[in-house]
């Protein structure tokens, strides 16, 4: 299990050390990463359409699902407004065009409808693909290969977002809250409380989180782990606006990997300029650390 997770982060370190000067290129692999994303997606459906027992799982799956969203969801809440109480941000709107966010909202829809799409097809059409799981983990691995890229070559200093304080900050309390919340849900799921904690992980990357899950775990709870970080990036979406002039930390945070990327539109409009440097600082952190910590819980079993 050591040797697979090695396996699995060695990708992104190696992408993060090699820059990039070529926007051409940069541009092809934005458009690759999006592919596969979406790739990925469908291939944990397919595995979770080809389980057996699918209709007696999906109502654990449901229950499991929505306590860890619930937990989570109280856990980041606390532990990001200990944080605000701490450190307290100021924040300066400004008249910046607000998002689409009927857009947004759909655009969080696509993962789901790449899921629904794998499950349809291994339930009713295709047959077992015993190569799948294997497509699926070399997928994940140029994946985040790919990724790694991206982050080093987005013309961000690594040394100004470790030495942004809020950021880095928010990022701890984010992941702190998030692992505590797995311990304390690790008896109740009937898991071991590193496979708990690898599923309290994912900090919104559900292509990661569900692929790596499902790959130690089995499909059912890869299915829980990416349902969960799909549905922390959509009440992201719907709490930002709400929360971000009084606690910016708490609607930043919560998007997790995501405040660098699918949820910065709505934390420049809502938050104004003084926001994107702290969000793009804590998505990047937690960018880092999920894959990693995914890793060496899961190399713990």
């Amino acid at each position: 299990m050591l040797t697979g997770a090695l396996l699995i982060l060695a990708p992104l370190f190696l992408g993060f050390a090699l820059a990039l000067d070529n926007r051409r290129l940069m541009t092809a692999i934005h458009y690759t990463v999006e592919g596969l994303v979406y790739f990925i997606l469908a291939l944990l459906g397919l595995g979770l359409g080809q389980m057996e027992g699918l209709a007696l799982q999906l109502g654990n799956m449901a229950v499991q699902v929505a306590a860890l969203v619930v937990v989570l969801l109280l856990a980041n809440m606390a532990g990001l407004w200990l944080f605000h109480r701490w450190q307290p941000m100021e924040v300066e709107t400004d008249d910046a065009p607000r998002p689409g966010y009927q857009r947004l909202f759909l655009a969080g829809l696509k993962p789901l409808a790449a899921v629904a799409v794998g499950v349809l097809a291994g339930y009713f059409v295709l047959p077992d693909l015993p190569m799948a799981e294997d497509l699926a983990t070399w997928s994940l691995m140029l994946l985040l290969f790919l990724i790694g890229l991206q982050l080093r070559n987005a013309g961000l200093s690594l040394r100004k977002l470790l030495m942004n304080r809020q950021g880095l900050g928010i990022a701890l309390a984010m992941a702190g809250s998030s692992l505590l919340a797995g311990l304390a849900l690790a008896p109740w799921m009937d898991l071991a409380w590193h496979e708990s904690l690898a599923l309290a992980s994912g900090f919104g990357w559900y292509s990661l989180s569900g692929i790596v899950v499902g790959d130690a775990l089995g499909p059912a709870w890869g299915g829980v782990a990416f349902l969960n970080d799909v549905i922390r990036e959509i009440i992201a979406l719907a709490i930002i606006p709400l929360l971000i002039v009084r606690r910016p930390a708490m609607a930043i945070g919560y998007g997790g990997a995501t405040a660098m990327d699918f949820t910065l539109p709505v934390i420049r409009s809502s938050g104004g300029l003084t926001c994107v440097p702290v969000a793009i600082a804590s998505g990047f952190v937690l960018s880092f650390l999920s894959p990693v910590l995914m890793g060496v819980f899961l190399s713990l079993g």
